[in-house]
């Protein structure tokens, strides 16, 4: 028994390839939506993120002073101010492997060091840290003195 197609005498039905403009438009639409939910928390994320890594560099500094002073007999490391050299902590990589660099700054100044006695508002966005050759105590600049970010 031979299977026979019967003609369709163009009124075949008309195979539908891709998609339609309104279609198109409603996923763009869909995910413009989306990405405008999206990215205030993504803005949001990178401050966070530059704030807790500028934290964990300023926690790493502190240590390295501290076991500095305790290991020579409390005295303190030469540290030099305007270039971001933190002397002995950086040298032979014993106490820091390298300078440390405060992304919340961000820009050329985020490694340099200037002397101060604590943090100060001059000091809010320009430089990376502030030290006390006297004390050794250490700040983040942009940071108050309770390592809280200064307000931008």
């Amino acid at each position: 028994m031979t299977t026979r197609l019967l003609p369709t005498f163009g009124l075949r039905r008309a195979v539908r390839r891709g998609f339609t403009l309104v279609e198109v438009l409603v996923v763009v639409i869909v995910l413009g939506i989306l990405a405008a939910l999206v990215m205030p928390h993504f803005v949001g994320a990178v401050e966070d993120a530059s704030i807790q890594t500028a934290r964990h560099e300023l926690y790493k500094l502190r240590r390295a002073i501290e076991v500095y002073t305790i290991t020579n007999n409390n005295e303190l490391p030469d540290v030099t101010e305007g270039d971001g050299t933190w002397g002995a902590l950086t040298s032979g990589n014993q106490y820091l492997k390298s300078a440390p660099v405060n992304p919340h700054v961000g820009g050329a100044n985020s490694g340099v060091i200037v002397f101060g006695g604590g943090p100060d508002a001059n000091y809010q966005t320009g430089y990376g840290w502030i030290f006390n050759p006297a004390s050794g105590e250490v700040w983040a600049g942009g940071f108050d003195g309770n390592d809280v970010p200064w307000p931008r």
